[in-house]
């Protein structure tokens, strides 16, 4: 909305007639000071600050809006003003007064209101000025206290950002204002940028020009998710339903990770492969070494050599090795000695790049019982559908990684540690708004998902 306007300040110098009545702030705050001066006080620091803590809102606060109430005393005593839908002259219809809370104090402003009826549309120029929120607790709080949020439930964020700041915000307004910024934030924001990328793989270019590593890895992490239901309405049972995700990170000569960016949301498959697609067109993949690395979901390795065909297919060697010694355990017994040499010696060939000499000796073995023959069966399968992913002596000589730990940290970073909680059960839709958040948070991007949600929120309804 752009409102016509012309801020003139007065002819007098408004910085001396802030000065005032900020003195006069001053001396009011320094009288609250009395009682630390009474005969046979001895005050030790912490009081002090305590003190000092509890009441610097109340100088602040006047203090800025003396600042406020200078710099826009035109604004505050305006009475006309144009329509910013049909461009229509209005005569002030009346003041309105508003509580403003920011994290340096409260105080009330009285805005002049206006409002069209042929449009039938109402506004308060000042508002938008001053860039202020339509909720009492403005921008500066609640990207503070939207930090907070996306690393604490709710309620224990609200309670330590009050006992920080002296801030009461309470877990609804935390909760409402977070969801409002995941869902206005896009994958097209929460991922770096092109130059920002190109700038990191530059750092991790070493000084002979040797490409360095990107690694792309994929994984999905299950989230407690419940049905929409009003607050005391029956919501049903919950299911836990996959969050995909993957990390793209690079690798310098000493073998450092520099992180590039992570995304992961509760969707399906068709969904991850078009959100890959998209991020792998901010990399340039000529200036780097790829490899791909993930388990064996059919659906990961379709949306990462879709998006990167030209990058290095790698079997997480953890992951292998999980289904071979569940082989060894179901046929010799667990924890037999042949069973722990059968396990090492099978995955010695799997690191020379051997995995037909492994499926040929499968299928050669003679299964103990009938859960040993379902288990060499399944692992047979896996082998053959992984085998062209599997040399990992010759994938650590050229500097790939052959571990998944990176995109399983990143599981537990961004999903684990805030949603899997004690309790913790999630509307798909608002998990992934907290998603977002933290995959913005980690990725270095949350001052753009913000002022994407500023302006949306300034532009109402």
């Amino acid at each position: 909305m752009a409102v016509a306007s012309c801020i003139k300040l007065p002819l007098n110098d408004p910085l001396e007639e802030v000065r005032s009545l900020a003195h006069d702030a001053i001396d009011e705050w320094v009288d609250g000071l009395a009682g630390f001066f009474e005969e046979g006080k001895e005050p030790e620091i912490f009081e002090l600050s305590e003190h000092f803590t509890s009441s610097r809102s109340q100088l602040l606060g006047a203090c800025l809006k003396a600042a406020i109430e200078k710099l826009y005393a035109e604004e505050l005593n305006r009475q006309w003003a144009d329509c910013p839908k049909c461009g229509k002259l209005l005569k002030r219809k009346r003041l309105d007064s508003k509580e403003v809370s920011t994290l340096h104090g409260s105080f009330g402003l009285q805005r002049p209101y206006f409002y069209c009826a042929h449009c039938e549309f109402g506004f308060h120029p000042l508002d938008e000025l001053l860039g202020q929120a339509p909720e009492k607790h403005q921008y500066d709080i609640q990207t503070k206290s939207t930090l907070t949020a996306a690393r604490l439930p709710f309620g224990e964020s609200a309670e330590l950002f009050g006992c920080l700041t002296g801030i009461c915000v309470g877990d609804h307004f935390q909760h409402d204002v977070l969801n409002a910024i995941g869902e206005a934030a896009t994958l097209e924001d929460v991922i770096p940028e092109r130059q920002e990328i190109e700038r990191r793989i530059e750092q991790a270019t070493d000084q002979i020009g040797e490409k360095p590593v990107l690694v792309v890895a994929s994984d999905g992490a299950n989230v407690p998710t419940r049905p929409k239901a009003a607050r005391k309405a029956k919501r049903g049972p919950g299911c836990y339903q996959q969050a995909k995700g993957f990390r793209l990170y690079l690798l310098d000569e000493k073998e450092r990770i520099i992180h590039l960016a992570s995304w992961h949301q509760i969707q399906d498959a068709q969904q991850f492969n078009e959100d890959l697609a998209f991020v792998a067109e901010r990399v340039p993949q000529d200036k780097v070494r790829i490899a791909l690395l993930a388990d064996g979901a059919d659906f990961l390795w379709s949306a990462m050599t879709s998006s990167f065909p030209e990058g290095r297919q790698i079997l997480d060697f953890y992951h292998c090795a999980e289904h071979i010694h569940k082989v060894a355990k179901a046929h010799y017994g667990e924890g037999a000695i042949n069973a722990l040499q059968w396990a090492e010696a099978t995955l010695v060939r799997l690191c020379l790049g051997e995995p037909e000499r492994v499926i040929g000796a499968l299928k050669r073995i003679k299964p103990k019982n009938s859960t040993a023959r379902e288990e060499i069966r399944k692992l047979i399968n896996y082998l053959q559908k992984q085998r062209h992913r599997i040399n990992y002596i010759l994938d650590l000589e050229n500097g790939f990684p052959i571990g998944s730990g990176a995109i399983e940290s990143a599981n537990k970073f961004i999903c684990h540690t805030r949603m899997k909680r004690s309790g913790a059960w999630w509307v798909k839709e608002n998990g992934n708004d907290m998603l977002r958040v933290r995959c913005a948070i980690y990725n270095g991007t949350f001052n753009r998902i913000f002022n994407r949600y500023k302006k949306i929120n300034q532009r109402g309804p």
